[in-house]
Formats: structure tokens, C-alpha cells, sequence
């Protein structure tokens, strides 16, 4: 619950408040009597008549009415302060600095249900406990350093860690970032990242509300309304960047299948954020950057011109944006020359555009002037200049602010010499700029933003897909486990996704009869052990009868060999398609190459049940392998159409079959014309502990009792 108290209170007291500034009830003192904050402002502390110049009481009993009280104080003494204003003082809004609550002992645990019960009770709002507060342009309530400068326009931030968001700002504050609003939910006993950015959604107001937002993220409690919130604020026309922390896993337990010894929470995460269309960050340094990129006019394409007077720089950020999947076009032709006419002798207008280091304030705009104007293949324009000392860069710098004021393309300012042109850099960032002091992280940044993908619609598209018959199968699945061939077959066949056809028996003359029919050359596929292709379980390219005996004969003598499964021998390149259910996320989708390359190369990328067409192909073509899929070296191509389709086929089966664990489908064998699920079944064995390495194969785990 977010109150208006909390956000604009007419009245503040701070409990536990101290003339020692290096105190945190001292520190959020000072921070709120020099950000000029406007209301009635008080403090408790039974030692003090005055604080600060603040009015000093003794005891909470003794204070008027206040809106908002921020406890400095130790956590024994919390819930009994909360209750009194709460009840007696119609406190509404809580802010609890204090630590030694949940996050260090059961019985601070229990301090925090007594003050949640309460504030719950008495419908009023808490931040944290173990928090550095709350600021906006209303009041700085935070004991921490830097204050960044605060006005309607700036970015509103929301973390999970107060140290972290301390560290946040300070890289903010030097690359001239402003901010809106500063959230550190601490605990986050009451208000989390999902409850601040839900009230964000439901209040937003376009012509009054920060259209950026920046989240650090240490545990995501209900990702469906994260992705709700984020996804409804960023179809309103906000920009979203997270960073989610903890996002390694030590992978101990045991997997079924390539998806799920691949796929963790992180994959989740991955998916979530994609689904969501929020920019994923990985440091303090990507986040504020995106952050600063964001206030910047949109981009409207993928190719940069480059200006500078330091080669090295330029070349490190081309490769930067060319990894990114960024272009840096060649600059060649009449216009060029002309270009090139018009700066000192050496110069290189190529792109990087270098205009040495003797270039003048007038080659930089006349650069400039040449990629605004003239040269249409640019759709932006970054800019670096730094100095070794010699020159001071107030010029350049002004040229640099002129420009960003009238040019259409987005220009991006890479001042390096924040040091050695430190007043340049903080002139100009007076004027309301942003700096990117960094020209890698910078392009690393612009490819991540570029390479977002729009938020997902919300709607299921089911096309074709049999969802009562789907949910007839699952019903009739007799127990847990790894299911029966013809479930698996039924279930796929239910989704409209296509099989190969295929034969199992433990009979000599029915394989060779079904072989007949379907037609030569085929696989054969021993049933049973799980590690086929090890034990020489699998043959490929069988071109006649007889050679099929002699292998049944042969592989009918591995150890736990059951049956002999035989299907048409295909051709085409192998992709993969999986799926493993993560707890409050529910099916993250995996798709790449298949075969042996999905765990050698673990290329994969992830998406979140269901899937829409359009996150399909986004998966598709952010996979670094996507160049084989189009086809390259003169091979053709595979259907991506179709690799689409049994994609969102797939997840439309897991919506509706949430029983189910587990799934691969590896490989599908794809052509220019089809792409087709080659598999063979698997005995069943644990649910929890379990390992498969197989060639070919399906799977599926499934829990009869899902919870």
C-alpha cells in the first residue's frame, strides 16, 4: 500500500534523530533540512530539546499528528513506536531504517509481523526495514550520499539493496543523470519492486510521470505482476532497464534432458524481461548508461557515424557496436571527399570520422552538419573528444551542446577527460546533459536497448491447438515419472506439432516389415539403456534389409535393451526446442541447434509460455547461430516460418499441460520446406534424479499431483 502520506507528507518526524550527522538519524536529518523540504518537520530524542534546529520531543507519545515517521532506531523498539503512531498519532506511511530484523534472526522475524500486522491494520505504508529510505522531489527521507539532483523529469529508481542503490547513483550522478524519485524497499516487508512499479502503472500520468525506470532486482516474489506492470508501463510509452543480481547457479540437481541441465532460474529471468520488453543490464555502469541513452531521442535505426580526434576510441567503440549487432557504414563516395576536403590534411572520413587531434570546433560541426543533412545511411551520431591537457574543450564542448539542441538524429557524447576537462565535463553537464564517459559500455548499452524486444501481447494464440484433447491425455497419465511413448506422441499430435513416423518392437520381422513400408535407408534405436549412442544403440543410414536383421540382432544384446525403435532416415539441420518448469516463473522455452550442439554450444535462447509469434522469431534471431538457420556457405536455409510455429505450438501445449516438468524435443530436423520432431522413447525413471545424453530423442516428466 502506497499512500499519499508517504509520497507527499505534510509532516515528517524522525525517531531517533541526532545532531551527529555521521549517525543515520543525524544523516537523513541534514538531507531532509537542506533539500528544502517544506512541511512540518520534527524529531524524537529523549536526550535533545532541539536537533538540528528541529524541534525535539522526548518521547512518540508526546508528538502532534505527523504523516510520515522515519525510524532510526533500534528493531526491539520498532513495532511498539509504529503501533503508538499508527494508532494515537494517525501515522500513515513508515519508513524503517533500522537492520536486525528477517534478514539476520527468527526473532527479528518476528518484529517485522508485529509491524506489518500493524501498519496493514491501520492501512498505512512501510519501506523496509533495513533500508537507506525514500527520495523524491517532495523529500529527501535518506540518511545516504550522493543526492543527485531531483526534478519531474529524471528517472525514478527502485532497488532492492540500499548499498547498491547508493553505488547507482553515485555512477549516475558523474555521467549527469537526474532523478525523479529514489526507492529502497530494504525487506520489502509490505512495499516491493513489483509493489512500486504497480503503483507506478495504475497512477500514471503521461504528462506529469518519469517515463524511465530503473530497477535493481535481488528476488523477483511475483513475476506475473512484474511482467504485467513493466509490460503495461512501457506500452504507455516508459523505458525500463533492470538489473536482476544473483543470476548464477551452482546446477547440482540432477537434470532429465538437455533443457533442463541448460535452463535455471536466470533462464527465467531471462525470459521474463524479454516477455516483459525490459533492457537487461548486467553492473551499475550498463544500467546508468541505458539510463542516460533513454533520455536521449529515440533511435530510429542501427547505423552510427563515429566523430572523434582519437583513433584508438573509435575503433573500440566500432567493435563494441559490431559485436552488438550495430553498424558503423562505411562512409565512401562524392560526399565523402567533400567531407574530407573541408578538414585538416590526414584526416579520415571513413567512419570513425577522425578528425585528428588537432581538429577544430568547426570540423566537429561541420561533421556534424554532413551526418545530420546529408548522409542518409546515419541514424546517429557519437561523438568522442577528451583532451591530454593541452586544450581546454569548452568550445567543443559548446558545439557538442548546440547540436544536441537542434539535430533530429540522436547524438551521443563520449567525453572521456573527466579529470584533466573536468570543468568542461561539468559545464556541460550543467546544461542538462549526459555524459558517456565510457565509449564500450556505452556501444555495449546501445546494442542492448536496440536489441529488446517489444513487449509481448497478452493473448494465447491457439491455432490448431487441441486443448481438450491435451487435457484428456494428462488426465488419463497414470502415474509420475517419464511417460509412455504413445502419451508423448498424442501430446505433440494434440499441439499440431509433426512427427516422423516411426516403429517399436522387440519382434525382428515387424521393424523389418515396417521398414519396407516406410522405405529405405533408416535409424535404428535401441529402447531401454539410457545412454544409446555409448552403448552403440544408435545406427544411422541402414540401406537394406538385411542389414537392419544383423543390427536388431546386434543391439537386442545391450544390456537392458527392450525393443528396437526404427524410423525413416532424414536429412536436414538439427534444431532444438525445450521446456522446464521454474517455480512462480512457470515454462521457460529453450530453442537453437540441436543434436550434440545444444549442450557443447549451450547457444540457446528463452522465452516464457505462452509464446506469440513474434517473441518466437525474436528467440530465433537472437540465437548467434542464426546465420545457419538463414542458411550460409551455400546452404540453404531452414524454415524459420515453421521453427516458429512448433515453437509457439509447444508453449501453447505447456499452458494448458502444467503438469508437465520437462520437455525436449531434440532434434527437429528442418529443411527450406518443413521442420519435423525426430525422437524415440525413453523407460521411465526418477523425477528428481535422473540423467539422459542421448542423440535423438524426446522427453517428457511430468507430476500427476502439480502444486
Amino acid at each position: 500500500m502506497i499512500t499519499t502520506q508517504l509520497l507527499r507528507p505534510e509532516s515528517i518526524v524522525v525517531v531517533g534523530a541526532s545532531n551527529n550527522v555521521h549517525k543515520p538519524g543525524g544523516a537523513i536529518l541534514k538531507n531532509l533540512i537542506n533539500g528544502g523540504y517544506q512541511g512540518e518537520l520534527r524529531a524524537v530524542n529523549p536526550k535533545e530539546t532541539e536537533v538540528q534546529g528541529v524541534p525535539a520531543f522526548a518521547d512518540v507519545k508526546e508528538l502532534p499528528d505527523t504523516d510520515l515517521a522515519v525510524l532510526a532506531v533500534p528493531a526491539v523498539m520498532c513495532p511498539d513506536i509504529v503501533e503508538t503512531l499508527a494508532s494515537e498519532k494517525q501515522t500513515r506511511a513508515f519508513i524503517i531504517l533500522s537492520a536486525g530484523f528477517g534478514e539476520e534472526t527468527r526473532e527479528g522475524a518476528l518484529l517485522e509481523e508485529r509491524i506489518l500486522e500493524t501498519v496493514n491494520k491501520y492501512g498505512a505504508s512501510l519501506i523496509g526495514p533495513n533500508c537507506i529510505g525514500l527520495m523524491n522531489t517532495w523529500h529527501h527521507s535518506v540518511f545516504s550520499q550522493p543526492i543527485p539532483n531531483l526534478n519531474s523529469k529524471g528517472v525514478d529508481l527502485i532497488s532492492s539493496s540500499g548499498a547498491t542503490a547508493v553505488f547507482i547513483l553515485e555512477s549516475a550522478v558523474t555521467k549527469g543523470l537526474q532523478f525523479n524519485s529514489v526507492w529502497s524497499v530494504g525487506n520489502a516487508k509490505q512495499i516491493g519492486v513489483e509493489d512500486v512499479l504497480q503503483f507506478m502503472d495504475e497512477n500514471f500520468d503521461p504528462e506529469k510521470d518519469s517515463r524511465i525506470k530503473l530497477l535493481y532486482i535481488e528476488s523477483i516474489h511475483n513475476p506475473d505482476r512484474l511482467l504485467f506492470h513493466a509490460s503495461s508501463l512501457i506500452r504507455k510509452g516508459c523505458k525500463i532497464a533492470a538489473i536482476k543480481a544473483g543470476s548464477s547457479e551452482s546446477g547440482s540437481r540432477a537434470a532429465s534432458s538437455h533443457t533442463g541441465a541448460i535452463a535455471s532460474s536466470d533462464s527465467a529471468v531471462e525470459a521474463l524481461f524479454r516477455k516483459a520488453g525490459i533492457v537487461r543490464c548486467f553492473s551499475r555502469e550498463e544500467l546508468t548508461t541505458v539510463g542516460c541513452i533513454f533520455t536521449l531521442p529515440e533511435l530510429k535505426g542501427k547505423n552510427f557515424a563515429i566523430i572523434t580526434h582519437a583513433g584508438g576510441p573509435g575503433v573500440m567503440l566500432t567493435d563494441a557496436l559490431s559485436k552488438g549487432g550495430l553498424n558503423v557504414p562505411k562512409l565512401e563516395g562524392e560526399l565523402a571527399e567533400e567531407l574530407k576536403a573541408q578538414l585538416f590534411p590526414g584526416a579520415s572520413v571513413g567512419n570513425p570520422i577522425d578528425i585528428l587531434a588537432t581538429g577544430t570546433p568547426d570540423h566537429l560541426r561541420i561533421c556534424i552538419d554532413y551526418c545530420e543533412e546529408k548522409l542518409d545511411n546515419i541514424d546517429a551520431i557519437l561523438a568522442i573528444f577528451g583532451t591530454p591537457g593541452l586544450v581546454t574543450m569548452f568550445e567543443m564542448y559548446d558545439v557538442l551542446h548546440e547540436k544536441m539542441q537542434t539535430c533530429h538524429k540522436p547524438i551521443f557524447p563520449v567525453l572521456p577527460s573527466i579529470n584533466t576537462a573536468g570543468a568542461e565535463v561539468a559545464a556541460f553537464l550543467a546544461k542538462g546533459h549526459v555524459n558517456f564517459s565510457d565509449e564500450v559500455t556505452l556501444g555495449t548499452a546501445l546494442s542492448r536497448i536496440v536489441n529488446a524486444p517489444k513487449p509481448a501481447v497478452p493473448e494465447i494464440e491457439l491455432f490448431g491447438v487441441d486443448v481438450p484433447r491435451i487435457r484428456r491425455i494428462i488426465d488419463s497419465i497414470p502415474e509420475n515419472g517419464y511417460i509412455e511413448p504413445h502419451y508423448v506422441q498424442a501430446l505433440l499430435h494434440a499441439a499440431g506439432i509433426s512427427l516422423v513416423d516411426e516403429y517399436v518392437s522387440n519382434k525382428k520381422e515387424e521393424v523389418v516389415d515396417f521398414a519396407r513400408r516406410c522405405g529405405f535407408p533408416v535409424v535404428a534405436k535401441v529402447v531401454g539403456p539410457v545412454h544409446k549412442s555409448d552403448v552403440g544403440g544408435v545406427v544411422l543410414n541402414i540401406k537394406g534389409e538385411q542389414h537392419l536383421a544383423l543390427e536388431f540382432d546386434r543391439m537386442m544384446q545391450i544390456p537392458d535393451a527392450k525393443a528396437i525403435m526404427v524410423q525413416p532416415m532424414l536429412k536436414g539441420t538439427e534444431l532444438f526446442i525445450g521446456a522446464k518448469y521454474e517455480e512462480k516463473f512457470g515454462h521457460v522455452v529453450l530453442c537453437g541447434l540441436g543434436g550434440i550442439f545444444v549442450e557443447v554450444l549451450k547457444d540457446v535462447s528463452s522465452g516464457l509460455a505462452p509464446l506469440s509469434y513474434e517473441e518466437a522469431y525474436s528467440m530465433i534471431r537472437s540465437l548467434r547461430a542464426y546465420k545457419i538457420i538463414q542458411g550460409t556457405r551455400g546452404q540453404k536455409g531452414v524454415n524459420e516460418d515453421k521453427f516458429a510455429e512448433i515453437i509457439v505450438r509447444l508453449s501453447t501445449l505447456l499452458r494448458f499441460a502444467t503438469e508437465i516438468k520437462e520437455m525436449d524435443i531434440n532434434p527437429l530436423l528442418a529443411t527450406e520446406k518443413a521442420v519435423i520432431a525426430v525422437a524415440y522413447p525413453n523407460r521411465k525413471i526418477g523425477l528428481f534424479f535422473y540423467s539422459l545424453g542421448h542423440i535423438f530423442y524426446y522427453s517428457v516428466v511430468i507430476l500427476s499431483t502439480f502444486d
